[in-house]
């Protein structure tokens, strides 16, 4: 009897236990899985890349190593005139194996130190040897071993819907590069308020960090140096808007021509005020051709007035503006034509201070040609 008692009770214990098993829900994190049953798909060889991929990676390869990262810093003083450290960054690149360095003036105009930090991480004191605040360059000297120079290209023939990289270092992070097209060339007012000629309006994405850059054609070359963004008023943070503008490398060669010869900048002038005409103006007011640069006045014992060259002598308002007329119209320099002002900037960037070039224009109905002799730009002249 006894027995029997015992294994039932045995029994219902292991009935009870075989159900309360069978109904416990399975852990899913404690189960481990078989060997062999996971499979992934994984590629059989290296990535390829299109040709627009291969090409990106190549500009960036050879430009890269050019490129440096440049901080400034300064001591302002407060309220209670206690000093106050400040720092700012920027981008340049390298133009030569004696350790000459190209960026914005605006990246160290107040700076009291300025250091370069190379691709490769190695940090450089540098020195400001040359400074432009009217085109906004500046010149650095560092002393390092192994530096790659830049490739500089020509932008006079730059065009519309061309391909670029900019390369620098946005916000600081160093060795990004972004790309896209020209967008327009046009004349900009710089961040000292001067006036940048025949600037190169890109959608490349430039930030803060990226001034003093380089901007880049697709074979790696720098066609220009990164200096403004067009940035979106609603935004506290000052950042790219799909606009930003470099400066064009041939006024850079301009500038440093100056720098090695006379170790400042003298740009070069004609030693006029002059106002662009186009087909409409150029019927209105009779003249002989539909295009040109009137000549509004000459400056008092300028290279112009030198030339024999003569201003407007009448009073003439188009809107609310007042121009002359009755000067001469010209039309050409060197055989390269004039349309605008800035063809004359244009042509000035490949000349020197006390070059001579020729002029053609005209007198009334007269086409005529002079030799004239550059001088040096000053406040009002072009």
């Amino acid at each position: 009897m006894i027995f029997r008692r015992i294994v039932l009770v045995l029994v219902l214990v292991g009935c009870f236990w075989y159900i309360i098993n069978r109904t416990r829900p399975v852990n899913v994190m404690q189960e481990s899985i078989a060997p062999g049953s996971l499979h992934l798909t994984e590629a059989h060889a290296a990535p390829e890349y299109d040709s627009e991929e291969l090409n990106n990676i190549s500009v960036y390869k050879k430009a890269l190593p050019s490129v440096v990262n440049i901080t400034s810093s300064a001591v302002a003083f407060d309220f209670f005139y206690g000093p106050v450290p400040q720092q700012g960054q920027g981008s340049g690149f390298i133009l030569n194996k004696e350790g000459q360095i190209l960026t914005n003036y605006h990246v160290v105009a107040d700076a009291q130190q300025v250091e370069v930090t190379t691709y490769d991480k190695h940090r450089y004191k540098a020195k400001v040897i040359g400074k432009d605040r009217h085109h906004d360059l500046a010149l650095l000297q560092i002393s390092a071993p192994n530096l790659v120079p830049s490739v500089l290209a020509d932008s006079r023939n730059l065009v519309v819907g061309q391909k670029v990289y900019a390369i620098g270092n946005p916000f600081g992070l160093n060795g990004t590069m972004t790309t896209g097209i020209i967008s327009a060339k046009r004349s900009i007012r710089g961040p000292s308020g001067d006036l940048i000629d025949n600037a190169i309006q890109t959608d490349a994405a430039i930030n803060p960090g990226n001034s003093g850059g380089p901007l880049l054609n697709s074979r790696g070359e720098v066609i220009g140096i990164t200096s403004l963004i067009a940035t979106n008023p609603n935004q506290d943070v000052e950042q790219n808007a799909g606009i930003g503008f470099a400066i064009p490398i041939d006024t850079a060669k301009a500038v440093l021509s100056d720098f090695q010869r006379y170790g400042r900048v003298r740009r070069p002038s004609l030693g006029i005020a002059s106002y662009p005409i186009g087909p409409d103006l150029a019927d209105q007011m009779g003249l002989a051709a539909d295009y040109g640069v009137l000549i509004q006045r000459v400056l008092p014992g300028g290279p112009a007035e030198r030339a024999g060259l003569r201003g407007g002598n009448q009073t003439a308002y188009l809107g609310n503006m007042q121009i002359y007329l009755g000067g001469d119209l010209i039309v050409g320099i060197d055989e390269q034509q004039v349309t605008s002002t800035q063809d004359i900037d244009e042509i000035m960037d490949h000349h020197q201070t006390g070059d001579v070039v020729t002029i053609t224009f005209f007198r009334g109905r007269r086409k005529l040609t002079t030799r004239l002799t550059l001088g040096e730009a000053g406040e009002r002249s072009t």
